[in-house]
This record gives C-alpha cells, sequence and structure tokens, in this order.
C-alpha cells in the first residue's frame, strides 16, 4: 500500500514541473502590466500593455486548466503500458463524465441541494470546465475520475475481442467501459460532493482560524514527510486545490496579484490565505547553512571534494526549490539532523509568517521571485526585507545547530567518512569520464544496480528522484554505490526504491524505460 501511495504522490508531481515557467511569465506579465508599477506605459490602450498582455494570459493557461493538466498527467506516471493513449482515454471519459455530471444537475439539481441556475465561482459549488458547466470537484474530482481511467486502461486495454469487433479493442474498448463506469460514479458525485463541499468550507474556517500554530504544523508535516514520498498529498489540496480557498492559494495568489501590486496594504490582510506555501524559505535561507555546516565539519583533507558536491545541490535548492538532494545527502547518515530541519523550517516559515510574510513561496528562488519578488517588490519592499533579515538570521542559526550537533554526536555527514569511503566522492568525476567517452550511460547504471531488466516491478519519477519497485530487494546495491555512479543515494523500503538523479531524472527514466 505505502508503495502505492509514493507512486501516487510521485506521479501527481508531473504536471506541477510546468508550474516555475508559467509562474514567471505572470509574475513578469503583471509587472509589465500594472500601472502602479510601471506608470503610464502600462495603459490599457497602449502597445507595451497590450504585447504583454497576451504573453500574460499565455502565462495562465497551466493555472487555468489545472484539472484537464491533472487527468493527463497521472497516467504518464501509473499507466503500466501505452501511456500515451491512456492519456487520451482519461481527457475523453473526463469530459463525458462532465456531461453526465452537468445534465444531472442541469435536470435534478435541487433534489441534490444544489442551484445549477447561479453564476460559476464564490459560493455557488459550480465551476466551468472546458466549457461545461458542472460541479467543482477541484483536483480532487480530476485525479478521482484519472485513477479510474487508469485502472481501467491497466486491465482492459490488452483485452482481445473477436476479430468482427476489432474495432472496439484497445482504447476504444477502454473508453466503453469507462462510460458506462463513470455514469454511477456522476450520480454519486451529485450526491456527495455538496456535502464534501460544505465540509471544506467548515475546514476552511477552522484552518484560517488556527493561526501562527497552524502554520508551524503543515510546514513541520510538510518537510518530514519527504523522505516517505508522501508530502505531495500533504500540500496538493491546499496549494492546488479548495482546502483554504476556492480554486487553492496558487490560482487565487496569481489572480490577486494585479490588487496586491496596486496596494501598500500589508500583504497578510490582503492574501491571509496564503500562508502554506511558506514551505520554500527553508530551500532558500536554510540549505545554505546548513551546507556551510557539513564543509565546516569536514575533514580538511575532503573539503576540496564536500564543496564539489555541495556547491551544485544547494544551488538547486535555493534557485530551484529541489531539496532532495541535499536532504537525502545526510538524512539516512543522521536522521536526527532532518527532524531538526524539519523542526527549524516549521519555525522560520511561523516567524516569517508572525511578521507579515505571506505569498506563493513553495519553489525556488526564480519562482518566488516570479510571483512574489518581482511584481510586489514596488508596493511591499519593506515586508520582502523584513524576510530577508529573518531569513538570513535562520541561515546562521540552521549553520550553528547543524555544526553543533555533527561534531557532538560525530554524525558521519559529508567530509567526516572513514578514510577507506573517501572513494564515493572522487567516482563522481570518473563516472562522468566515462559517460562522456560514451562508455557507460547513468540510466544503465542505475538498471544494473536495481538487479537488471528482470528484477523490475514498474519505473515512474517525480521532479528528482526515479522511483522503482523490484521483486527482490536483495538485489539492490548499497546506498554507497549509487552514489559512486553518479547519483544523490538511494531510500530504499524493502520493494520500494527511490534513486535520487536530480534535476535530469525525466531523461533518466525516459531511457530507464527503453532500456526495460
Amino acid at each position: 500500500m505505502m508503495q502505492k501511495i509514493q507512486r501516487f504522490g510521485g506521479a501527481m508531481f508531473t504536471p506541477v514541473l510546468l508550474f516555475a515557467f508559467s509562474g514567471m511569465m505572470i509574475g513578469i506579465g503583471t509587472l509589465c502590466t500594472t500601472e502602479a508599477i510601471m506608470g503610464s506605459l502600462a495603459s490599457p490602450t497602449g502597445i507595451w500593455y497590450q504585447f504583454w498582455n497576451v504573453i500574460l494570459q499565455g502565462g495562465w493557461t497551466v493555472f487555468n486548466q489545472l484539472p484537464l493538466l491533472f487527468v493527463v498527467g497521472l497516467p504518464v506516471g501509473l499507466a503500466k503500458k501505452q501511456q500515451a493513449r491512456c492519456c487520451m482515454e482519461a481527457l475523453v471519459l473526463y469530459l463525458t463524465f462532465q456531461y453526465f455530471l452537468s445534465t444531472i444537475l442541469s435536470q435534478w439539481g435541487s433534489s441534490f441541494g444544489v442551484d445549477f441556475a447561479l453564476e460559476t465561482g464564490g459560493i455557488s459549488g459550480l465551476t466551468m470546465i472546458a466549457s461545461i458547466k458542472t460541479l467543482d470537484m477541484g483536483m480532487i474530482g480530476a485525479l478521482l475520475i484519472s485513477g479510474i481511467v487508469i485502472y481501467l486502461h491497466n486491465r482492459f486495454f490488452d483485452t482481445e475481442l473477436p476479430e468482427w469487433l476489432g474495432t472496439f479493442s484497445g482504447s476504444s474498448f477502454v473508453v466503453i467501459v469507462g462510460f458506462f463506469v463513470l455514469l454511477p460514479v456522476a450520480f454519486l458525485s451529485a450526491w456527495l460532493w455538496p456535502m464534501v463541499q460544505e465540509g471544506m468550507r467548515s475546514f476552511q474556517t477552522m484552518i484560517s482560524e488556527a493561526g501562527s500554530f497552524g502554520v508551524w504544523i503543515f510546514i513541520f508535516l510538510e518537510r518530514l514527510l519527504i523522505p516517505f514520498g508522501l508530502h505531495h498529498l500533504l500540500y496538493f489540496p491546499f496549494f492546488y486545490d479548495n482546502a483554504v480557498v476556492d480554486g487553492g492559494i496558487f490560482t487565487t495568489w496569481a489572480n490577486q496579484l494585479p490588487e496586491l501590486a496596486a496596494s501598500t496594504r500589508p500583504l497578510k490582510e490582503l492574501a491571509p490565505y496564503a500562508w502554506a506555501p511558506l514551505t520554500g524559505l527553508s530551500k532558500m535561507f536554510g540549505c545554505p547553512g546548513i551546507a556551510l555546516a557539513f564543509y565546516k565539519t569536514a575533514k580538511d583533507s575532503k573539503k576540496k571534494a564536500v564543496a564539489g558536491l555541495l556547491i551544485p545541490i544547494t544551488l538547486t535548492a535555493i534557485f530551484c526549490g529541489v531539496t532532495e538532494p541535499i536532504e537525502f545527502t545526510f538524512l539516512f547518515i543522521a536522521p536526527v539532523l532532518f527532524v531538526v530541519h524539519a523542526l527549524l523550517a516549521a519555525t522560520l516559515s511561523t516567524i516569517a509568517y508572525m511578521f507579515g510574510v505571506v505569498g506563493a513561496m513553495s519553489g525556488g528562488l526564480i519562482e518566488i521571485s516570479a510571483l512574489n519578488f518581482i511584481p510586489l517588490m514596488g508596493s511591499h519592499w519593506q515586508t520582502y526585507l523584513t524576510l530577508l533579515i529573518i531569513g538570513l538570521i535562520f541561515t546562521g542559526i540552521y549553520y550553528v545547530v547543524f555544526t553543533f550537533l555533527i561534531t557532538k554526536f560525530n554524525f558521519k555527514t559529508p567530509g567526516r567518512e572513514d578514510d577507506e569511503e573517501e572513494v564515493k566522492f572522487h567516482t563522481k568525476a570518473e563516472y562522468r569520464e566515462k559517460k562522456a567517452t560514451g562508455k557507460v550511460s547513468l540510466a544503465n547504471q542505475i538498471l544494473e544496480a536495481l538487479g537488471g531488466r528482470d528484477n523490475i516491478v514498474d519505473v515512474t519519477n517525480c521532479a528528482t528522484r526515479l522511483r522503482v519497485n523490484v521483486k527482490d530487494e536483495s538485489l539492490v546495491k548499497s546506498d554507497t554505490y549509487f552514489k559512486s555512479i553518479g547519483t544523490h543515494g538511494i531510500k530504499q523500503t524493502k520493494t520500494n526504491v527511490q534513486v535520487i538523479v536530480g534535476l535530469k531524472v525525466a531523461s533518466v527514466r525516459e531511457e530507464f524505460e527503453a532500456l526495460l
């Protein structure tokens, strides 16, 4: 069950990889079309505004069509065969489900407690999906329908029909089965989901009243769940669904950017809902402190090798918001340090929130700048100056705490291993040299280290990790070996293995699947 949950969490991350660029375009477009910042140059009648408005509206594509993206994106990670065909099946059946639901509510909405005559949005519980007026089931609805289709695809895609029915085989057969399966699902959704919506509204009220304590608990759990690959499941309903605000925090924040840029009122007052995405603060300010502590406590003979390891993975955390490489560097050597990291990350975000910092800050510096600093610096520079001061203070706290704990308990963090283990850093250069000469590929090395093709059950990936289920866990090589071939190591739970590759994981997975 844990393996299935981890695969599901990783698969949900596929569409999220598109958010960074889209967020940048929205941030820059908002900056260039806001008169409070650009002055008369941003007048709606001018060519400057009109040009950047085209860019801005294009940037909205991902956030305006999130349910469709998750419907299509989930099969990429979870379909066991013919992922492209499964994506098409999921899209067709999701739209079919919406037409079912729309017609049911238009005819019998009052029986289900839904006033279908209301305008979409707000407290109506209704929305528009692909020009279909329907019940707003958000990401949960998209993932539910896509999950059903993936199950049907994996089970029925290869069904052999009589030759005279051959035109109905493959994707056609999956869609036929799905058509009749989703009809009762639509009736159940019309009955149950309005009650779920009412519960979500109550939850929004409760969580908004939790204040700083709610922020601390959320950030602490988000960091703590990273080793298990379950953190996506925690933050998705907050960031991209209706757990805190209708439409999700990111979409609401991006829509509100012009208003935020035009006002000098405190951000916390203008957007009190935007506290959950403060998960990115520890990426910008905590990871540098951890890296400095590792370098400080490394043996003098290994400092050069440690710097070569830490510089790229620390910059990846700061600018891209991908922290797994640096966190997994010490997670399994000294788990207590990871718990301390989660405690400090929660405290950093909570204190920043108490000083008025809110916003779409879950990623790295690039994404945070696009959705926060660039469009809002002119009217909210005091808030971001406060954030910088708090963040740098916590960089120092991270450095002092980690240095103390590493030396006090003699944790074998990078650069403090026994001399015979020194090779694990130096072999990275050897690996890259081999790869450059065409002698070996990383995907091939990983496959061999996992026990070969016959030992692989399935494979998917998230932003930095190749997630593989194997048949025989005893055939999987050690964490040290995986580091020696050019990865950042592995996290293994019995037959579930997560190979920490880095940002190039998508291309590695593609070659890995080709080898299979």
